[in-house]
């Protein structure tokens, strides 16, 4: 039991001793008889906290900057009113800086044989998973001059998941494939593989696909229209080593990559493609695979949750082991990575050959809008040193890009901003040209 601020007024006016009667127990040694009365007597009428039945329940996922709201459930089983101070602990990344106070922290009123609920608002700053602490609660008597403290544990987890910012970008995008699929009124001529039908020739068709046969049947050219196909196979692979956890702007290059990862599965599921993910440095962080069009996009942003980037180097032919056996038909292996010049060169460019002898390749990497803006300062002289080394530091990466394009790697290089409707570009290119 605790002193309480009441009561150690009361003490000192009254020049009344404060001591520990026993360990645990704060209280009063008084000489005043009627205070020493009303202090018991406060000490009886406190409801007891250990007593207390606490139950959880509410949300279990959130996206990153969104609110979950879980709610407690206390019961009073005790004979005596609980008047109480409850703090509800989470994780500090639960909530944004200067709120934990005022969400944490909630007053209870609780007659004898009754129940209350109090929800706590988590607004999360962090992916993963945020687990609940301990319940305390701290019981008043009515004269406010004693208090009983204890706690429970009310386990209790909320997975934060990515926020998929680029969905904007997705209708847009699902418009473009509804070009090249035929399905809108835009006709998309002489791209894909997959035959869709015969219509006459018009001036400007590619002649390598008039249909000679069919145009001996009718009096009219005719000409072969196609479609992207459909059905294949794309592998998402994030690499989570060192260079994911460098920051770009607020957040780290991985977030960006997850993001763009994201919006071209949404994007490939919606063509009739299967969609796969692996994350890996030097062992695998998480696998996704064989999950239905439906089901493939929950399946990711669950899976990316609790992903962090690890400090040490990928391992390049792990990573390319890995994704030959997790890929055993032709695909398209969109790796995520960085294109810094050491890694690439001496990590990826050795062993990229196992991949592109079976599979098509694209490489993903976010770029530093801060480099850009550097490159182009003159203000003053340590500016324009800054300059001459963004510029060479943004040749040193277009000379690495260059290297993987003559290994036949398609290569996306883009802003946090631009990366994921780059990459979903780039994906609708190479399906528009019937390169999966």
């Amino acid at each position: 039991m605790a002193l309480t601020g009441r009561a150690a007024l009361l003490a000192a006016l009254g020049s009344i001793p404060v001591g520990i009667l026993e360990p645990g127990w704060t209280g009063i040694l008084a000489v005043n008889g009627p205070l020493a009365l009303a202090c018991a007597c406060d000490v009886a009428l406190a409801a007891p906290v250990r007593r207390l039945v606490l139950t959880r329940s509410g949300d279990t996922s959130a996206r990153l900057g969104e609110t979950a709201e879980v709610t407690l459930t206390i019961t009073n089983p005790s004979r005596r009113p609980l008047r109480a101070l409850l703090r509800d602990a989470w994780p500090p990344s639960s909530w944004q800086t200067g709120t934990e106070i005022e969400a944490s922290r909630h007053r209870l009123a609780i007659p004898p044989g009754e129940r209350r609920r109090v929800t706590t608002r988590l607004r999360p700053t962090r992916r993963g998973d945020r687990q609940a602490d301990r319940v305390t609660i701290r019981s008043y008597g009515p004269l406010g001059l004693f208090s009983r403290q204890g706690a429970h544990k009310v386990p209790w987890t909320v997975r934060v998941l990515p926020p998929f910012t680029s969905r904007r970008h997705l209708p847009s995008k699902l418009a473009r494939l509804r070009e090249l699929d035929g399905r809108t009124s835009v006709l998309t001529r002489g791209e894909g593989t997959e035959f869709d039908s015969l219509r006459e020739y018009v001036p400007g068709d590619d002649t390598r696909s008039i249909d000679w046969r069919a145009t001996a049947r009718q009096t009219t050219v005719a000409v072969r229209t196609w479609r992207p196909e459909r059905d294949r196979h794309i592998l998402l692979v994030l690499d989570t080593g060192r260079t994911s956890a460098g920051r770009v702007g607020d957040a780290p290059r991985l977030d960006a990559s997850m993001d763009a990862a994201l919006l071209l599965a949404a994007l490939a599921s919606r063509a009739g493609d299967r969609v796969a993910l692996l994350a890996y440095d030097r062992r695998v962080r998480a696998l996704v695979q064989g999950r239905s069009a439906g089901d493939v996009l929950p399946s990711l942003v669950n899976a990316m949750a609790t992903l962090e980037p690890e400090l040490v180097e990928t391992d390049a032919r792990g990573l390319t082991a890995t994704a030959l056996r997790t890929a055993p038909r032709r695909s398209l292996i969109v790796l995520l990575t960085a294109l810094d010049a050491a890694p690439v060169e001496q990590g990826l460019l050795p062993v990229l050959p196992q991949l592109t002898q079976r599979h098509s390749v694209l490489v993903a990497s976010v770029a530093d809008p801060h480099v850009a803006r550097m490159a182009k300062a003159r203000s003053n002289a340590e500016a324009v040193y800054e300059a001459a080394a963004a510029a060479q530091a943004q040749s040193e990466r277009q000379h690495t890009a260059e290297q993987l394009r003559r290994h036949g790697v398609t290569v996306v290089d883009a802003t946090p901003e631009d990366l994921a409707p780059a990459l979903a570009d780039a994906y609708l290119a190479l399906k528009a040209a019937g390169r999966l």
